[in-house]
């Protein structure tokens, strides 16, 4: 089981809410398609839209969303280019855009110019999220300086865990964690008043190995009924290889939150998983998946290619990881999974 989803530019996305009119054209077809994950047929409103000389630069938009999340970068960064080259925008929207533009490049590989994108963002924008979109793209290129004052302005901006664990994550992605660790330590100065607060700080203590204090948070928590401890608890024993105390706290979360027990599936997946039990861990992953949705199934399909490529069933892995990259092309994770394995058959 991963961690609650923390994707690499999440924080700087609003939502995909566009407004116009006629309930049945292609652009609201378009809209509707993407709101539901579907970007391919979005993709193709999105450009009849624009054919149609139809909310042109919302149109530009859409259809870079679909062809970012389809992974076509090159594509995606043409499409954000034409919507923010159309007049009259608002600046709002073009926060948005330039947020987008600025990932696509970034994913691309093109990380010069998605530091002028992200220059040019933070001209009309001082939100946390383009901060960070700005620490990121810096980082990239190696300018550690800038990195940090972007970074330290986003921590400054949101002090929630959530920016902090992107933060260290974009250092520990770099070989740097100590450069993250201090955004970690900023969240655990500020006291804890709820059970989320011990639940947040017992999960930065458990990505900073101190186990001893992640239990201690995540016990707290739990005593305040907070469920996603437990999730987190059964990492904490994961982690400190006591495979009995994490299977039976997934077991405990699963049997407690029925309408989301596809998490603790995803948590005994990771325990036979640990126990090499590849039989169980298939069985674990086809149970979480009857109920799965959002990131609970991303996990599940995830771990069902590690399953079986720790059994070297390398085949199947393969097919496997090929559809799940239809439905998640841009986890770069899977991409390289999907590199190891396309060795391993040919």
């Amino acid at each position: 089981m991963k961690r609650k989803k923390i994707c690499l530019w999440a924080a700087a996305f609003a939502a995909a809410t566009i407004i116009g009119c006629g309930e049945n054209s292609a652009y609201q077809q378009a809209r509707r398609d993407l709101s539901q994950e579907a970007y391919e047929e979005a993709l193709q409103g999105f450009e009849t839209s624009i054919e149609e000389g139809d909310h042109v630069a919302e149109s530009c938009r859409g259809a870079g969303i679909a062809q970012l999340k389809l992974g076509n970068y090159e594509e995606a960064i043409q499409y954000f280019e034409q919507a923010v080259s159309q007049g009259g925008l608002d600046r709002g929207f073009q926060r948005d855009v330039l947020s987008y533009e600025a990932t696509a490049q970034y994913k691309d590989g093109q990380y010069d110019q998605a530091v002028d994108t992200c220059e040019s963002l933070l001209k009309i924008s001082d939100q946390a999220d383009s901060y960070y979109l700005a620490g990121r793209a810096a980082l990239a290129v190696d300018d550690y300086e800038k990195a940090q004052k972007y970074f330290d302005q986003a921590a400054d901006k949101d002090k929630k865990e959530e920016m902090a664990l992107q933060i260290y994550e974009a250092y520990l992605e770099q070989d740097m964690e100590a450069d993250g660790t201090k955004y970690l330590e900023q969240v655990l100065a500020v006291e804890a008043r709820s059970a989320r607060d011990h639940c947040e700080r017992g999960r930065i203590y458990y990505y900073m190995e101190d186990y001893e204090n992640a239990q201690k948070e995540l016990t707290e928590a739990m005593d305040r009924n907070d469920s996603e401890a437990m999730l987190v608890m059964g990492q904490v024993y994961l982690a400190q290889n006591d495979v009995d105390s994490a299977r039976a706290m997934f077991q405990e979360y699963k049997e407690k939150e029925e309408e989301h027990m596809a998490a603790g599936y995803n948590g005994l997946v990771l325990c036979d998983l640990a126990d090499r039990d590849y039989t169980s861990a298939l069985e674990n992953v086809q149970k979480g998946l009857e109920t799965a949705e959002g990131d609970s199934m991303q996990d599940l399909l995830f771990n069902e290619v590690v399953v079986y490529e720790k059994s070297h069933d390398f085949k199947t892995a393969q097919e496997k990881a090929e559809e799940y990259l239809q439905l998640f092309p841009d986890d770069e994770k899977m991409q390289r999974e999907k590199e190891f394995l396309d060795s391993r058959v040919s």
